[in-house]
């Protein structure tokens, strides 16, 4: 996560206002933790507890938008869920879980199955006990939800252990599942609810005189926050030029925004600003199976494709800094990602027109479908079908909004379509390459790829030579991951170290290996 100071950074995100970004639901992964690392700053360490002046903080919030953690998905209102909310886990800057909720667990030697056990001191802000079945609760009503179901793609189930932990039993050895684990824990009533009760240091509340965020007394939790305020007021929004004006010229103190909204407004002024890696992979999906050109039935075209796109020209022209290039299925900000690997798949139009010549001719002109109702995709399609077509390989893109573009792609009247996703914070690709995946269209799947999804998914040792393969393999050709920003008044926030989906993002100063318990299960 990048920390910025900017003075008059209008320049550099006029452009941006006017792009747009729409993630169809082509599937359920959500957001869930790593972003690019704050400069001079270690994400794992903890603030020393120390008297702090509590800060005159006021947010922005959509009133009319709920702040159930289940179903919100607006950038705006999940920055007040990241201080009224926890989940059995914490995930940092490096996507790095540390034990928030949960106190201790065990996982068994093949790492199918894990049980976790509650702090027992853990309350809600009534002051209640957290408990197994809230535990439950929440996990049955984020599987059901569009922005947590994807992370129970290999959880066989989830059941209450009779030693008063949570089971879960995975369907494949899992290495990294405390990275899924950051989703919120609400009161089991209270799933459903506007305003579920949380665990967090603030809770919402609404009166007569407006909506704040009051500091929860006795908070259960030992943690420094940022946030220092005993109440934060907040500010009912109705568009983001609001919120923006709000932040610019009255008392708005932080603002969590998408540069690539279709209403995204610019930013202007003294302020500074962090960019944090949301998890959205950009990225082009060849038709092995129905196109009509024979080029992509064979790796040697598809995997050429790397050497025809200037990452680095998208992201300036189209992202404006707002994004990293990756020529790997991985966030660069992840673990998982090797610059060294990744070098090899980089922008050289030599190597591409070299590997074309030695296979041959391509047939007619390539169909590049893209969802024209995404500005910002829309610009970069037709950018990449300029590449190509200017490295001798015709290309022209089939526009479509946002209903015709999903059937596009299931039944296959395409040649590559430019698709976007949001992947986990393990990076799971499983999703494209297993048979019955929800990403696996027209011969994305992979027998030999799906089995390297596993192993990466058991040890993330071995992400390696996924990525590799996957790049050699070429069906799937990563072009980008993009990142949300986080604009706050000069000085307001020194300690602000946010996480892809915590923009208060903080610890207990407990450590995963300082939880782990001795293994007990007979695998």
């Amino acid at each position: 996560m990048k920390r910025i100071t900017a003075l008059l950074l209008a320049a550099a995100l006029t452009a941006a206002a006017l792009s747009g970004c729409v993630i169809e639901n082509e599937t359920a992964y959500t957001p869930t933790g790593d972003a690019l690392v704050m400069e001079g700053q270690d994400p794992n360490s903890v603030n020393p507890t120390v008297d702090v002046e509590p800060q005159k903080l006021t947010l922005a919030y959509y009133a009319g938008k709920s702040l159930n953690p289940m179903v919100s998905n607006d950038y705006t209102n999940r920055v007040l869920l990241s201080l009224i909310y926890q989940g059995l886990f914490c995930i940092d800057a490096n996507a790095k879980a540390h034990p928030m909720l949960c106190e201790n667990y065990r996982v068994s030697p093949n790492t199918k199955t894990w049980t976790f056990y509650l702090n027992t001191f853990a309350t809600f802000s009534d002051g209640s006990k957290v408990t197994v079945e809230d535990v439950l609760a929440s996990y049955e009503a984020a599987k059901a939800s569009k922005y947590y179901g994807g992370r129970f793609t290999h959880v066989s189930s989830i059941e209450a252990a009779e030693d008063g932990g949570i089971i879960f039993y995975m369907d494949t050895p899992y290495e990294d599942l405390p990275l899924l684990l950051d989703i919120p824990i609400v009161k089991a009533e209270d799933v459903e609810a506007e305003y579920p009760r949380g665990t967090g240091p603030y809770i919402y509340e609404k009166n007569l005189s407006g909506a704040h965020l009051r500091r929860v007394a006795n908070w259960w939790c030992d943690a420094t926050v940022a946030a220092t305020a005993d109440s934060i007021p907040l500010v009912e929004a109705s568009s983001p030029s609001q919120i923006r004006d709000e932040f610019e010229f009255n008392d708005v103190g932080l603002v969590c925004a998408d540069p690539y909204a279709h209403d995204y407004a610019d930013f202007r002024g003294d302020f500074e600003l962090w960019q944090v890696d949301n998890g959205v992979f950009l990225y082009l999906a060849c038709n092995v199976t129905y196109s009509n050109n024979d080029v992509f039935e064979e790796p040697t075209f598809r995997s050429a494709l790397t050497y025809a796109i200037d990452r680095e020209l998208l992201v300036e022209k189209f992202y404006h800094g707002f994004a990293q290039p990756a020529t790997l299925a991985a966030s660069p900000s992840s673990p998982y990602y090797s610059d060294t690997l990744a070098a090899n798949y980089e922008y050289d139009p030599v190597q591409f027109i070299s590997e074309l010549n030695s296979y041959g001719v391509v047939k007619g002109s390539l169909r590049l479908l893209v969802n024209k109702d995404d500005i910002v995709r829309l610009r970069v399609a037709r950018a990449i079908a300029g590449m190509l077509t200017e490295l001798g390989v015709p290309t022209e893109t089939l526009e479509m909004d946002s209903s015709n573009y999903v059937s596009y792609i299931k039944r296959g009247d395409y040649d590559m379509y430019l698709g976007q996703t949001r992947l986990s914070a393990n990076m799971d690709l499983s999703p494209f390459f297993n048979r019955w995946g929800n990403m696996s269209y027209n011969g994305m799947y992979s027998e030999g790829l799906y089995d390297l999804c596993l192993d990466a998914l058991e040890n993330h040792g071995n992400y390696y030579n996924l990525l590799k393969s996957v790049a050699d393999d070429g069906r799937l050709v990563p072009i980008l991951f993009s990142n949300y920003t986080v604009f706050a008044s000069r000085g307001l926030m020194s300690d602000l170290a946010p996480s892809r989906d915590n923009v208060f993002f903080y610890t207990r100063s407990r450590t995963m290996e300082e939880a782990k318990m001795e293994t007990i299960y007979n695998d």
